[in-house]
């Protein structure tokens, strides 16, 4: 799949129904009696968010189902989005901490965030056939970042995911395994960074910890200006 340009791309993205379970169930969760109940849901594909002419990429595994599913903009509008923007505002990543909804004035400074799948899955699960599905977006976001210096993984899945495309580009990654707080050199010069997911149950038992992201943040801003 090709695109002309990342506008082109995200157009056929919103659109995107190749995934038939995906398309039934991201449909399906605005039915369901929450908070948010009655409220009218994006409810399909997730473009990516940020400045893509950064050098730092987060990439996420999905959008929440009531966050960016919900609000149309990936980490928005949920307690994950709530806890990394936070931790991304503190290290000057972005203008402000918090990220409620499409049009509430965020700006991420030097760093754009997406996700390897763009649809929410159910239990967060998704499938092979799925990623592979959705991989030539990410693939396309990662390929026309001109200045990227930096990719904080977010998970096992993502991380994994952006091995195998790592591999079809012919890059080497051997012994390259998911571990909180490790880093991986990659060719010219960039640096992969591995991270817990700040999903409400990693935060929740404290699995991962603001001051443990904020961490990593910091490593990547020397890395990235140095």
């Amino acid at each position: 799949m090709e695109f002309k340009s990342l506008e082109e791309m995200n157009e056929l993205l919103i659109n995107c129904m190749k995934c038939p379970r995906l398309v039934e169930f991201r449909k399906n969760v605005a039915l369901r009696k929450n908070r948010f109940y009655g409220e009218i849901y994006w409810s399909r594909p997730v473009p990516g968010f940020g400045n893509h002419d950064g050098k730092l990429l987060i990439l996420g595994l999905a959008p929440a189902a009531t966050g960016g599913n919900r609000t149309g903009r990936i980490f928005t509008g949920d307690k994950s989005a709530q806890f990394l923007v936070n931790c991304l505002y503190k290290v000057g990543f972005t203008n402000k901490s918090t990220s409620e909804n499409a049009n509430d004035g965020l700006i991420y400074y030097d760093a754009y965030v997406t996700a390897v799948l763009k649809c929410v899955p159910p239990n967060d699960k998704p499938t092979l056939d799925e990623l592979n599905n959705c991989s030539p977006y990410m693939e396309y976001e990662i390929e026309t970042m001109k200045n990227l210096k930096a990719i904080l993984v977010l998970g096992r899945i993502a991380f994994e995911s952006l091995k195998r495309y790592l591999k079809k580009k012919g890059i080497n990654i051997q012994g390259m395994e998911f571990k909180h707080g490790t880093f991986y050199e990659i060719d010219n010069n960039k640096r992969i960074y591995c991270s817990y997911h700040p999903s409400p149950r990693n935060v929740n038992t404290g699995r991962i910890k603001s001051d443990d992201l904020i961490n990593i943040l910091n490593d990547i801003k020397n890395y990235i200006y140095a």
